[in-house]
């Protein structure tokens, strides 16, 4: 993508907010139902346990209810709600119709589908928004995705569940925090990894592999780019939290090396729209992040999707 326009109207993320189900599955859990381990998923994965539980909506109020309060905003100032996930709870209508009244919003709201690069998608939609009017945005990435596993697969189901992350993205005087972006797509692969309507998940785990890590590599050197910055001035890098190889392989190729990745793996699994913020939200509440820091978030999806962002971190707080 082309460098952010120097008149454009910036933006800043003031307040986030997580959540997670209450059940844990352990990988212990996993060897009773199926044919595996926990030194098998652990070593291919990277991945202990996994949270399973609620609705889209649910968890998806719960994560903007504590971005809003660590924001410090009234429910009414928002402008506008993007939800983005690959598992509404209905097909009709968009399941951000349930968030926005069960958060009080008085305000526009739509979901955005790009699987799990969907939270970096609505990132740059939402700085859009606030270019060209908008004050405040509620971007939320939720995904429930135990709902279409198959738990006799061992392909999918050790990978995959549910969470919630979302954040408060708010107009700033000057630039704002979104240095550059990228977003990409790539139809021809979307057989890899795909969910009929009513079905289950299917996915040809070792091509997508392979075109993971390459896509994930291409986007965030697009960002890169576009914001006028190298991998030496990050601080963080934000992976889509879905399998531990495929992250090792594309820090590798970008040079960035993992002591500086933010990773929730473990505990979360692969939470498709919420894995970013996730992981990104984990690491600031752990004190890993100081404003000033320049985060490079970047992911992948099914669709095949990619997409990655340069952002310097505010921390929590209004303008």
């Amino acid at each position: 993508m082309p460098p952010l326009p120097s008149s454009a109207r910036g933006a800043a993320i003031t307040g986030w907010g997580r959540a997670l189900p209450d059940t844990v599955v352990t990988n212990a859990d996993l060897e009773a139902r199926m044919d595996t381990s926990d030194e098998w998923i652990r070593e291919r994965t990277g991945i202990a346990e996994r949270r399973i539980g609620g609705s889209t909506a649910s968890l998806s109020i719960e994560s903007g209810r504590r971005a809003l309060a660590c924001a410090g905003v009234d429910p009414a100032s928002i402008d506008a709600l993007i939800l983005s996930t690959t598992t509404p709870d209905r097909t009709v209508p968009a399941t951000s119709a349930t968030v926005q009244h069960g958060l009080g919003l008085r305000c526009g709201a739509f979901d955005v589908n790009a699987a799990c690069s969907g939270f970096v998608y609505g990132l740059a939609v939402a700085n859009g928004l606030i270019a060209i009017g908008a004050e405040r945005v509620l971007l939320i990435g939720t995904d429930t995705l135990s709902r279409i596993v198959d738990w006799t697969d061992r392909n999918t189901a050790i990978l995959f569940a549910d969470g919630s992350g979302a954040a408060v993205v708010e107009a700033v005087g000057g630039r704002g925090s979104l240095l550059g972006w990228d977003i990409d797509a790539d139809g021809s692969a979307e057989d890899l990894l795909f969910c009929e309507v009513g079905g289950h998940l299917h996915m040809d785990g070792k091509e997508v592999f392979r075109r993971a890590v390459r896509i994930m590599v291409d986007s965030a050197e697009k960002s890169l780019a576009a914001s006028g910055t190298s991998v030496d001035d990050i601080a963080m890098v934000v992976p889509h939290q879905a399998n531990i190889r495929i992250i090792s392989a594309a820090c590798e190729r970008l040079g960035i090396p993992m002591s500086k990745t933010a990773l929730a793996l473990a505990e979360t699994g692969n939470t498709s729209s919420a894995s970013i913020p996730l992981a990104w939200f984990a690491a600031a509440d752990d004190g890993r992040l100081v404003p000033g820091d320049l985060v490079l978030l970047v992911g992948f999806g099914a669709g095949m999707t990619a997409a990655s962002a340069v952002v310097r971190w505010t921390g929590a707080g209004r303008p």
